[in-house]
């Protein structure tokens, strides 16, 4: 088993490395210095997610966070990008289902620009009426190009199946029919009720020091304030599956068909979450795509890819298996899934299973936190789940602590064999 020694223990983000600050308004700022590199990560984000669209109008915060950089009230599109690109920095927005978040580097030296150019962003996008139906035939396009790809499709299926009726159920980047109904005036509207201080975090990583980068956030977010800034909708409960329940999406003409098979998975703050984490390593991630991909792929050759994933987030997540087939394939594919599925919860994992997924977890830590932008990423994890800001001294222990048993008991919590959802798109 890895263990950290004390030198690799001082060199992850701990409580004395990382300063975290809660401004008035109630914008958090995170920041950890690394002068061993010249850039700056900027990483963030606020309430504004899918959340508060409606199916009527789905794909509107997505909508939203594609034009915060097409104008500002004081930059065009072009000069925007002109005055990142002269100094060879990046900034980009994304949406998901409960945040908005943004993402930027830049030398330390131009962290000043960097955050202005965020600041006017998020605070003041003036969405041109040219640029906004310009950028509308572009999200339009991405959407053409879902509509013809097997595997976006069969996840989009899954999760109609496995979160019906709940906010889960529905693609963040909305429909064809919903984005064509967004006009310039819900834009604005939606940004100026769910964009404000409130909620947002904003985690500063590279050579800056900490005083400094809390003053840089001071100076281009101080003054911001939002009269009625819509607070988060309580998020309803997801009705789980009583048996297993499939469906076939059809794209004609496509010589692949992909399938997802799966079940709901744990919160992010479960506690069975780490088990089930080790388990999924187990079942569909490690080395070839574990036992799995050794099985479908390795041993049948009936797929293309397969493996399985778990994502737990704010709500209860996924627990899924995906895999790309010959289409004759699929009854048989999928029925040697499920089988595997069975002998996960019957039998467990072996105790070298979980030694080596165990090494495997402690042993890239160090690597995934290598960089100014996988910091970032771990802080903004941190203050989302309320993890501790010991928590990645903690993990080595975490993960330790995990025996065969919990491993087990995790996998019968979540995954029951005779309650599936199954979706495969394909011809």
């Amino acid at each position: 088993m890895t263990n950290f020694t004390l030198d690799m223990l001082r060199s992850l983000p701990g409580p004395e490395d990382i300063h975290r600050e809660v401004l008035p308004k109630g914008i958090t700022i995170l920041t950890r210095s690394n002068f061993n590199s010249p850039s700056v990560v900027v990483a963030g984000n606020l309430d504004a997610g899918a959340l508060f669209d409606t199916d009527e109008k789905l794909g509107l915060a997505d909508f939203v966070t594609s034009a915060l950089m097409r104008g500002t009230k004081k930059r065009s599109f072009d000069k925007i990008y002109n005055e990142l690109e002269s100094v060879g920095a990046s900034l980009g927005f994304s949406s998901g289902v409960h945040k908005s978040g943004f993402n930027g580097r830049s030398l330390a030296e131009d962290l000043p620009l960097l955050l202005t150019l965020l600041s006017e962003s998020l605070t003041q996008p003036a969405f041109p009426k040219a640029e906004m139906e310009k950028l509308r035939a572009q999200l339009l396009t991405g959407l053409a190009i879902r509509a013809q790809d097997t595997s976006d499709m069969a996840s989009m299926v899954f999760d109609e199946i496995l979160f019906r009726d709940h906010p889960y159920s529905r693609p963040e980047d909305g429909k064809p029919e919903t984005v064509q109904k967004i006009t310039r005036d819900d834009l604005v509207h939606f940004h100026r009720e769910h964009y404000g201080p409130r909620g947002m975090v904003i985690a500063i990583v590279g050579a800056v020091k900490a005083d400094e980068a809390v003053r840089q956030v001071k100076r281009v977010f101080g003054g911001w304030q939002v009269k009625g800034q819509k607070e988060p909708p309580e998020l309803p409960v997801v009705k789980l599956l009583k048996k297993t329940a499939s469906k076939n999406h059809r794209i004609a003409g496509k010589s692949q068909s992909d399938l997802v098979i799966g079940t709901n998975g744990p919160k992010r703050r479960d506690p069975e979450f780490m088990s089930a984490t080790l388990g999924n390593n187990i079942l569909g991630q490690f080395g070839m795509m574990g036992r799995i991909g050794d099985v479908v792929r390795e041993k049948s050759g009936l797929a293309y890819y397969a493996y399985s994933s778990l994502s737990a987030g704010i709500g209860p997540g996924s627990w899924e298996v995906s895999a790309g087939v010959n289409p004759q394939n699929v009854k048989k594919a999928s029925d040697l899934i499920v089988d595997e599925l069975k002998r996960f919860v019957q039998e467990g994992v072996t105790a070298d299973e979980l030694a080596d997924s165990k090494a495997n977890f402690i042993g890239r830590l160090p690597l995934s936190l290598e960089s100014n932008g996988g910091v970032a990423n771990a802080l903004l994890n941190i203050e989302r789940y309320d993890l501790g800001l010991d928590y990645y001294r903690r993990y080595a222990g975490l993960v330790s602590e995990v025996n065969n048993e919990d491993v087990l008991n995790a996998a019968r919590k979540f995954i029951d064999p005779d309650k599936l959802a199954i979706a495969v798109a394909g011809p």
